[in-house]
């Protein structure tokens, strides 16, 4: 299961690589139901898993003029602030025990999996349907809505922080409608965003009293590297609109599947 973890690790890079998102989607299920890690740890290592596949592919697209900086510093500092608050101070504060009703007892580690079924749910909507709104223009002139985007940044932070996830679904979308961004800019800018909110996040994490496998992390962390320049190589031979519906398709039904598991397994 250990190997087949580390196998599956490739697809969270390649996942980042072909659509920017995606990649914690796939990350906490992994390390939850394959490797068996507890799921607030779970939501841990996926911010630095990500974080690193993310970093890579953000530096890959800013050697080819595709990361907007100054998008970067607006959206990524409340970000950044917001979710190292989460991690540090918000998650620790989640009791144990939340409550119990009917003979269900909603504990800290179902609680945390269920909100993450409900953003793998929602990514797969905005995955699924189509984008009325995406520019191809490349040569469209970037205007930036200041306000949505810094609340869009701190909203985005706090869900990173609780669930581990990167947010790339909520990211680009907001990019591309916020800031008027031509979409392959918009995947680039937002592998950036997520490398470094998503690895300051996971210092949120290390006063804390888990034991962090750093083995594991460091393994899980170099296949979805791997991956996501496997993923880089696709995006420019798969059509990415096909490719995003079919993966948001899978990404539902696990989202379903873990809410299932959950509160009725």
């Amino acid at each position: 299961m250990i190997i087949l973890g580390y196998v599956l690790a490739i697809l969270v890079g390649v996942s980042l690589g072909l659509i920017g998102s995606g990649g914690s989607i796939l990350t906490v299920p992994i390390l939850v139901y394959v490797m068996g890690v507890d799921p607030v740890l779970a939501t841990a290592y996926s911010l630095f898993i990500v974080g690193v596949a993310a970093l890579f592919g953000g530096v890959q697209s800013a050697f080819q003029g595709r990361v907007d900086f100054k998008t970067v510093l607006i959206f990524g500092i409340p970000s950044v602030i917001s979710v190292f608050a989460t991690r540090a101070f918000i998650v620790p504060l989640i009791p144990q025990h939340v409550f119990t009703l009917f003979g269900f007892e909603l504990t800290k580690s179902i609680l945390l999996m269920l909100l993450f079924a409900i953003v793998m749910i929602a990514a797969s909507i905005s995955m699924i349907k189509k984008e009325k709104n995406a520019i191809a223009n490349q040569s469209i002139e970037m205007k930036y809505n200041y306000p949505l985007i810094l609340v869009e940044g701190l909203v985005v932070g706090i869900l990173t922080g609780l669930v581990g996830a990167g947010g790339g679904f909520l990211i680009i979308p907001a990019l591309v409608l916020l800031a008027k961004m031509p979409m392959k800019m918009a995947v680039g800018t937002s592998l950036f965003i997520i490398a470094v909110k998503s690895l300051i996040g996971f210092t949120g994490d290390l006063n804390g009293d888990e034991i962090i496998d750093w083995k594991l992390l460091i393994i899980f962390s170099i296949a979805s590297v791997i991956g996501i320049f496997i993923g880089i190589l696709l995006a420019k031979k798969i059509p990415s609109v096909k490719l995003k519906k079919a993966f948001g398709w899978f990404v539902l039904i696990m989202g379903i599947y873990i809410i299932l598991k959950e509160v009725f397994l």
